[in-house]
């Protein structure tokens, strides 16, 4: 158990050392703390800058806490002083004189973090070294009680705590268990116990998870004992689940009082995890060893038998040589009896080097736990088979061979075991999945509309692009949406005939050809369209259309017509403009001396005379002239309006209009 962790200690040589506020501030900012004692200290901050340096270090090695702890040195910026260094080897070297703390700061944070992973090095070394130890024990000690008392004794010596017990429970009776070793009581044997007062145990036991209780006057597990739990001074539990077979067999309870340390760390619970299955395959095997012992006249009589009834199939043999399959007949104990030469060929080995062997040394499987259940199904009575198993042959060639076993005599005595290579067929059908998956992904990805659909019209592939378009989804238009619903009425089964006509692209083609999409909302969608019949031996099996969303390109043609048509008004604006600019020129010239001397001659003639009204009728009409003019001289835009049937002339009063 770990108790809450204070910060690294940092002791300072010669504690009276100039460099003491230094180090107080420097510490403050790595989070570390200055002690006094070698023994509470993770580093030693080592002044060599003075005459008493050397001394206080020596005298800080001759301790035993201070041997080991890393050094950061404080020295003088000379060459001489760093030399010294070469046989201390300091783990962070620093020159005196800077008063800045950070720097001394960062040097401590990286020393500490070295220390840590030094301190986790070694702990995670002792912690294997006494697994492998427990696991050494296991294998080789016939006496399990006292084995068991040992380990749980060297678990609470290991982890500082009160008590390490091993309790184990009873099938046979309801809430009921024993505790078969505790590291307390090396005499204890047996002792039973009622899970009523041990929630934690029954916990573990019903989840197969490990129970942690950290605080146990206060958890609500232990709501029900809290009152036997306080009067024992227990602080902490954990309990740790047995699995054997799938099933928990038993528990290892570990509890802390309060003097103790306060919680478990997660690297003790790993641990404590990894001894605790250790120790579930101790007991599974030493139960087994009862079993075998109590069962080998039973196993020697059945061995007989099956080699007996492999016997009495002498008169197969013939058939078993000449099939393609592997045959095997093995006995209750899933050792092979007999091997035909085709299984002989596809396991590289011989039927004399086979017999007597274990079916799993034999075939190699990768994965033994699959095999062993196939042939645990056959000697229950069942039958299986096409199941699909890699095994390594001597070779080295790695082979997908697909076993098939069912019992003889009701699966008492022998099992037939066949299996067959499948290894290139497997790999031929991994090919074309992924071939499939890339497939129907570059479909997926695809920007235009695909639809396949069978000559029943039911529609079989549907990809996003189809779905963008249609506003179904694939989901939908798979699970019964008719091909002939995607078009305008009629159109599905003028199209298939286009597809079996030569006309239009050639016998189950389909040109580019422009139609009309039904959408899900009702809407027509123009689109672009290619469509194919896919055959298989000549007879029609499906349909497929590709089809192009036309509605952007629609628009964007509207857009630029629009453009085009601005572009012609405008080059007609400019025409009528620069003409209109052109004409007022050149017409001013003439119609300023036709009013200039018609007024010349309105002066010198009297209104008796009978020249004047005709020459008044000239100026009129001139001035009358020169307003037409400037309208023409203001025409900004191209504006025409009807004149004589059905010619059109330019509307001077709008041409001219500065108004929109």
């Amino acid at each position: 158990m770990s108790p809450v962790p204070s910060p690294p200690g940092v002791i300072l040589v010669p504690a009276a050392s100039a460099a003491r506020e230094q180090l107080a501030r420097a510490a403050a900012l790595a989070g570390l703390r200055v002690v006094e004692r070698p023994e509470q200290a993770a580093i030693a901050v080592v002044d060599l800058t003075g005459p008493e340096g050397t001394p206080a270090l020596e005298a800080l090695r001759t301790t035993a806490g201070g041997a080991r702890l890393p050094l950061v040195t404080l020295v003088e910026p000379a060459a001489a002083a760093f030399e010294a260094l070469e046989a201390l080897q300091p783990a962070e070297v620093m020159c005196a004189g800077s008063s800045n703390p950070h720097e001394l700061a960062y040097r401590l944070r990286r020393v500490a973090e070295r220390h840590r992973e030094h301190e986790e090095h070694i702990r995670r070394q002792e912690d294997m070294a006494l697994l492998l130890e427990l696991t050494a024990d296991y294998a080789e000690s016939l006496n399990v009680e006292a084995l068991l008392h040992d380990v749980t004794r060297r678990l609470a010596e290991r982890l500082g705590i009160g008590r390490a017990a091993l309790v184990m429970m009873d099938p046979g009776t309801e809430g009921g268990a024993r505790v078969v070793a505790a590291s307390d009581e090396p005499t204890l044997v047996d002792l039973r116990i009622d899970l009523d007062r041990y929630p934690e145990i029954r916990e573990a036991a019903r989840t197969c998870r490990p129970v942690i209780v950290e605080d146990a006057s206060h958890h609500p597990l232990l709501e029900g004992v809290k009152n036997e739990v306080a009067a024992r001074g227990i602080h902490t539990l954990a309990a740790l689940p047995l699995p054997i077979r799938g099933e928990v067999r038993g528990v290892l309870l570990l509890r802390a009082s309060g003097s103790d340390r306060r919680t478990f760390a997660p690297h003790e619970l790993e641990f404590l995890t990894t001894v605790a299955h250790a120790t579930a395959v101790a007991l599974r095997n030493a139960s087994l060893l009862q079993t075998v012992r109590g069962q080998t006249e039973r196993e020697m009589t059945a061995r007989i038998a099956a080699e007996a009834k492999a016997a009495s199939l002498e008169t197969y043999h013939l058939f078993f040589a000449n099939v393609r399959e592997g045959v095997a007949i093995i006995d209750d104990r899933a050792c092979v009896l007999s091997l035909n030469p085709a299984g002989e060929s596809i396991l590289e080995t011989s039927s004399e080097l086979a017999y007597g062997r274990h079916l799993v040394e034999v075939s190699q499987p990768l994965d033994e736990s699959v095999l062993m259940e196939l042939v645990t199904a056959a000697r229950q009575g069942e039958s299986r088979s096409d199941v699909d198993l890699m095994v390594r042959t001597p070779g080295g060639r790695r082979l997908t061979l697909s076993f098939s076993a069912a019992p003889l005599e009701d699966g008492r005595r022998a099992i037939i075991l066949s299996f067959r290579d499948v290894t290139q067929a497997r790999m031929l059908a991994d090919e074309l999945r992924h071939t499939k998956d890339f497939l129907e992904r570059l479909i997926d990805s695809s920007v235009d509309a695909i639809v396949a659909a069978d000559m029943q019209g039911r529609v079989i592939l549907f990809n996003k692009g189809a779905e963008a378009l249609s506003g179904y989804s694939a989901q939908q238009a798979l699970s019964g949406l008719h091909v002939s619903q995607l078009y305008p009425p009629g159109v599905a089964a003028r199209i298939m005939e286009q597809l079996r006509g030569p006309e239009h692209g050639g016998r189950g083609r389909l040109a580019l050809s422009r139609q009309d999409v039904v959408h899900r909302s009702g809407q027509l969608v123009p689109v672009n369209m290619t469509a194919s019949i896919v055959y298989e031996g000549g007879r029609e099996v499906a349909s497929v259309g590709i089809f192009t969303d036309l509605r952007d390109r629609m628009e964007l043609e509207r857009k630029l017509s629009d453009v085009e048509n601005r572009l012609e008004e405008s080059e007609k604006n400019a025409v009528i403009v620069a003409l209109a600019g052109t004409a007022a020129h050149e017409l001013n010239q003439p119609l300023t001396s036709v009013m200039g001397y018609a007024e010349l001659l309105k002066r010198r003639l009297k209104e008796e005379d009978t020249s004047y009204k005709p020459v008044d009728i000239i100026y009129r009409e001139a001035e009358r002239m020169a307003e037409i003019v400037r309208k023409i001289g203001r025409i900004t835009r191209y504006e025409t309006k009807s004149y004589m049937g059905s010619q059109r002339i330019v509307d001077l009063d709008k041409a001219s209009s500065h108004d929109d």
